[in-house]
């Protein structure tokens, strides 16, 4: 993999390059990451001119680097003191390096760090790198894409788990450990982001917080969450019924956001404005009277974070790419009663190629369990 992050430094350097800048400050953990395949806590990467680059940070703990191992060809610089910034130390060893300008992620850094930097860069001119890495990591490459799958095979394994257990009694907060407890033992370094439960009038609600309301007959019971697999995210949500066969109202909101589901993943294709998904998935709900109480977007990108670009909601620019993997996820949420969403991550393809590629495979059908 080293030959791969050499090659992503390199995109970056010529980015720079093409913006003026001689060399790239980068800060932001999941930007490091991907352009190292690790990321120490509190380390800085420097992209200096031709192939110079060093990844700075404070003395690791002994499991500080279990993310990987800084590549052969980068050179590793440990911080003499925990105290220190390697942000600051970056900017010095750019000075040594005689870059005549330096980039920085201005939107990763207080303003104290920046006036740090430019303090030690005296006389170095400073520019904003912006979402240059943001932008590089849009389209996935394969080793990407695998690391995804797996994120999502672990997500799936520990939900269907999940849905063969006793679930009547039991609190929200209690089922949101328990498959966080599943991820991880399937291989998972962690849950991807905090895991929602929501049962009765909680269920539906976006990014609902676990609470200890126990799981009754007859509830709506949403569950969302994801696994992260060498520091690749995935997302799946589920709603089912509890305990007995779904009301007619229970039903006829599923299939509901069920058609506005699908109707949002047939819409993803390279080339496809990412407002025209949002527009496709909430269609049909906004056509039922939903419109008031949807959420802002429909769906985002994933990646070495839970949220990334592109974002798909109505003022949403750009169009979308192939191999980029994205989120579609609508939901209803009726106040007092409860409600439905469904989450599904997928990568998008040409339709030569199939079409989106579903890696949350996790049965759709409105289960009673």
């Amino acid at each position: 993999m080293s030959e791969v992050h050499a090659a992503r430094r390199e995109r970056l350097r010529e980015r720079c390059a093409a913006a003026g800048a001689a060399a790239a400050l980068v800060t932001r953990p999941a930007n490091v990451r991907y352009l190292t395949g690790c990321s120490p806590q509190g380390a800085a990467l420097l992209v200096g001119p031709g192939t110079q680059a060093a990844l700075l940070h404070l003395r690791p703990p002994p499991d500080d680097m279990a993310d990987g191992q800084p590549p052969d060809d980068l050179r590793a610089v440990l911080l003499p003191s925990p105290d220190g910034d390697a942000a600051v130390a970056a900017a010095d060893l750019a000075r040594e390096w005689h870059a005549d300008s330096l980039a920085v992620e201005e939107h990763h850094l207080t303003v104290a760090r920046h006036r740090a930097i430019g303090s030690v860069a005296a006389g170095l001119p400073l520019s904003d790198l912006g979402g240059a890495v943001e932008q590089l990591r849009l389209v996935k490459d394969e080793h990407e894409i695998a690391a995804l799958r797996i994120a999502a095979e672990i997500a799936d394994q520990a939900l269907g788990e999940l849905l063969e257990s006793i679930l009547v009694g039991r609190t929200e907060r209690h089922l949101a450990l328990e498959l966080e407890r599943r991820l991880v033992d399937h291989g998972a370094e962690g849950p991807a982001f905090r895991t929602s439960v929501g049962t009765g009038p909680h269920s539906g609600t976006a990014r609902h917080a676990p609470t200890d309301r126990r799981v009754e007959e007859g509830d709506f019971l949403t569950v969302r969450l994801g696994a992260c697999y060498r520091g690749y995210r995935c997302e799946v949500g589920r709603t089912f019924v509890i305990g007995t066969a779904p009301a007619a109202w229970q039903v006829e909101l599923y299939e509901l956001v069920f058609a506005a589901q699908r109707a949002g993943r047939e819409a993803l294709a390279p080339g496809v404005a990412c407002r025209d998904v949002d527009r496709a998935t909430r269609a049909p709900l906004t056509a039922a009277g939903h419109a008031e109480g949807l959420a802002a977007w429909s769906g985002h990108g994933v990646g070495l974070e839970i949220d990334e670009d592109p974002q798909l909601s109505p003022a949403a620019m750009g169009k979308l790419d192939a191999c980029v993997p994205v989120t579609v996820e609508p939901g209803v949420h009726l106040p007092g009663r409860g409600g439905v969403r469904i989450d599904d991550t997928l990568v998008v393809r040409p339709t030569a190629d199939g079409g989106p590629e579903l890696l949350t495979i996790t049965t759709k059908e409105l289960l009673a369990l």
